[in-house]
């Protein structure tokens, strides 16, 4: 029985281990930018507990102070910087080249949705 099992386990063990293909480009980006939401998710949560804890405390001290307590001195602490709105980076431009969107190396000498004929641009006479 335990060789049966340990057989069935080597066998999806062997599917696991199978290679992935390589994730596209398109899929890279995405999981870029779901990474750099989410450390923007963390940076604001960090934000909003600093905050609440910059409540809890003045509370703290003004209950005191209500009480006719002596107010301990406040720890100094950094100041909670906001990481305001989330924005995804923009994807790397292509240059021209790599586009396809260049133009002919030559200079155009008539519009491209012209009309004439290549003998009346040339400025041949008709025979």
């Amino acid at each position: 029985m335990r060789i049966l099992v340990g057989l069935v386990a080597l066998v999806f063990a062997g599917g696991v281990g199978a290679m992935l293909p390589p994730l596209s480009d398109d899929a890279k980006a995405k999981t870029a930018e779901a990474a750099a939401k989410s450390a923007w998710a963390d940076k604001v949560g960090a934000y909003q507990t600093c905050r609440a804890d910059d409540r809890v405390a003045e509370a703290y001290r003004k209950n005191l102070k209500a009480a006719g307590k002596d107010v301990p001195a406040a720890v100094a602490t950094p100041p909670c910087t906001d990481p305001g709105p989330f924005a995804a980076a923009a994807p790397a431009a292509k240059p021209l080249e790599a586009s396809g969107a260049h133009s002919p190396p030559e200079t155009a000498t008539s519009p491209p949705s012209s009309n004439a004929t290549q003998r009346e641009l040339s400025g041949s006479a008709k025979k």
